[in-house]
């Protein structure tokens, strides 16, 4: 297995289900797993354990300060400083304890609009968008969050 992604959020808070909506869009290959995490992440640590991925990608709404829509891929010094979806354990203890099992850990955000009702157009625009990047394993044209 080369890799999992591990999506995370809320179907039912607007664009917190940006996860969710990517976990049913995306269809696994032969190299890849898809969880959706829903808001308990945490609970599938002991598949990535069992699976012995190469890397973990993590999706998950932000709040970045970004335009709504924007893709980033979050470095791992500002996870612990930003305030990131509505799950209880946050991803900086989450991330820190996957990178025990796993060295490569990626975390990708999208910047929500809403966090009530279905998702926005903007979100559904980008979860698509970044359904593609994952489809071809594209990582270059998404740009790192920078503050």
């Amino acid at each position: 297995m080369n890799s999992i992604i591990l999506c995370i959020g809320n179907i039912e808070g607007g664009d917190d289900g940006i996860g969710p909506y990517i976990a049913r869009n995306l269809h696994s290959t032969t190299n890849q797993m898809i969880i959706d995490a829903g808001t308990t992440p945490e609970n599938y640590t002991s598949i990535i354990r069992k699976k012995e991925p190469a890397e973990v990608i993590i999706i998950d709404a932000i709040d970045m300060q970004l335009p709504p829509g924007e893709i980033r891929i979050v470095p791992e010094d500002m996870i612990g400083v930003m305030h990131i979806s509505t799950h209880s354990t946050p991803l900086s203890v989450l991330i820190k304890y996957i990178k025990t099992i796993v060295k490569n850990v990626i975390l990708i955000g999208i910047q929500p609009k809403i966090y009530d009702g279905p998702m926005s157009f903007t979100a559904i625009k980008s979860s698509d968008q970044l359904i593609s990047y994952l489809k071809n394993k594209d990582f270059s044209k998404i740009k790192l969050l920078e503050f």
